[in-house]
């Protein structure tokens, strides 16, 4: 899709709680609402107020709408505003809306839309640019995800990092199942023992020559989570491809920063592996031993992202010194979900600050994040009488939390302050259509933690 200046075959108008009404086609200008007048050559979409989701929002049912049509070209008028984040979500999202997920359909998506016209007097040239390589870091995040397990494996995504390392000149390293063994990455090895396709630990680094900060993302890569021998029931393993969505947005948020030649370094840990069942797999009553020699009694082998991220946060802080900020990313809980619904990541950590500036920046970029606070009682639900910790709580409530805090424990005391963890069970994955997000993957976090550290870590 191409942005151009000048005219349109189709005009699209963007409405404001109501300004402009079509009361004979029943339209009225709410928020989410859309009508087509093809002989007027005419599109609008209603929203209650201008603000980045609902313009990206916008933007994206313009493009969804228009696939039943035959017009390759849209004309619209940006919206009056320098505000960065606006102008950003407005040009995204038409690039978002047009994304289908067809590999596996013998009948392709349509994409009539070709060309984005834009009818306005100044130069968004930068702003294009920008968005394009946001909304196309998104949609390949979102393909990787909906990808299914068996062509997505620990050595495949290994290959994918691969790829994106080469074709932005970042550093990587790739560690398969027996240095894992071998180096003592005893939680993150047992985890994928048993599964006919190995894990693997991947590390790619952007280094730019002026970097004014360090940061460091660790992403839970479950190529497939059945469950291991705590079986899952049916119904909860279908949509278990999706249990990679941590390292893939970890992937995703290193491309976009790459190619946006931001001054940050970055290292992302993809910790990629696929949980099964067979003779050699882990078991409840095994007790595990982490890089850091920390102890883990197993009572659930399905509580196994935490297990991958221990090790993935023990390698990150013994290979990489002197960073500003360590996050990591997964669809650790269904705990989240229940608490926070589909559309809300869990931000947990010690630096309130910190945490408080990543959901304003969510805000701006029209994703939401909640902060899930830790307290004084819930260490001892982790507690364990063979091991140094149990890898699930004794008690069925705060399971976000005590997984949170499960993974504090591989946090060397000084960064503690500089580690948050987002939970994004709930968003990550929809099987529905959402906002700007179709069925399935959304690319959630890759947006909003590029903005954060564009902004936060800079200065």
């Amino acid at each position: 899709m191409e942005f151009i200046k000048g005219k349109g075959q189709i005009k699209a108008e963007i409405v404001v709680n109501g300004n402009k009404k079509f009361e004979e086609y029943g339209f009225e200008g709410k928020d989410g609402e859309v009508l087509v007048l093809p002989e007027r050559k005419r599109i609008y979409v209603g929203i209650d107020e201008i603000n980045s989701e609902n313009l990206k929002t916008a933007t994206a049912k313009i493009i969804k709408a228009l696939k039943n049509y035959k017009f390759e070209s849209v004309e619209i008028t940006p919206p009056n505003t320098k505000d960065k984040d606006l102008l950003l979500s407005f040009f995204e999202g038409f690039i978002l809306g047009d994304y289908e997920f067809d590999k596996y359909k013998s009948q392709k998506a349509k994409h009539p839309v070709k060309t984005i016209a834009v009818n306005s007097k100044r130069d968004f040239d930068e702003i294009i640019k920008e968005a394009k390589i946001r909304a196309n870091t998104i949609n390949f995040v979102r393909d990787i995800i909906n990808s299914m397990p068996d062509e997505i494996t620990p050595t495949k995504l290994a290959a994918i990092a691969e790829e994106v390392a080469k074709e932005n000149r970042l550093e990587y390293k790739i560690y398969d199942e027996e240095w894992l063994r071998e180096n003592g990455y005893g939680a993150f090895y047992a985890v994928g023992k048993a599964s006919a396709h190995p894990p693997r630990l991947i590390h790619l680094a952007y280094k730019p020559k002026n970097a004014k900060r360090k940061v460091v993302l660790v992403g839970k890569g479950l190529t497939y989570d059945s469950g291991g021998l705590s079986l899952k029931p049916a119904d909860y393993m279908v949509t278990m491809k999706s249990d990679k969505s941590g390292a893939v947005t970890v992937l995703g948020i290193i491309k976009a920063i790459s190619e946006l030649e931001l001054d940050i370094e970055v290292h992302a840990i993809l910790g990629a592996a696929e949980n099964m069942i067979g003779g050699n797999a882990y078991k409840p009553d095994d007790v595990l031993k982490a890089k850091n020699g920390k102890t883990i009694e197993v009572r659930n082998t399905d509580a196994e992202g935490r297990l991958v991220l221990a090790d993935c946060l023990c390698y990150a802080q013994e290979n990489i010194k002197g960073f500003d900020a360590i996050m990591d990313f997964a669809t650790l809980t269904g705990a989240c979900v229940v608490g926070l619904g589909e559309y809300t990541a869990g931000v947990m950590g010690f630096n309130k600050d910190i945490i408080q500036e990543a959901i304003k920046t969510g805000e701006k970029r029209g994703e939401h994040f909640a902060y899930l606070p830790f307290n004084k009682y819930l260490p001892k639900l982790l507690k364990s009488n063979v091991a140094d910790i149990c890898n699930i709580a004794s008690s069925r409530y705060g399971g976000a939390l005590t997984a949170g805090l499960f993974l504090s424990n591989f946090i060397e005391e000084e960064n503690k302050n500089k580690w948050i963890h987002f939970d994004i069970a709930g968003p990550a994955y929809v099987e529905k259509e959402w906002g700007c997000n179709p069925h399935g993957a959304s690319g959630f976090g890759v947006d909003s933690v590029t903005s954060f550290l564009q902004s936060f870590y800079r200065d």
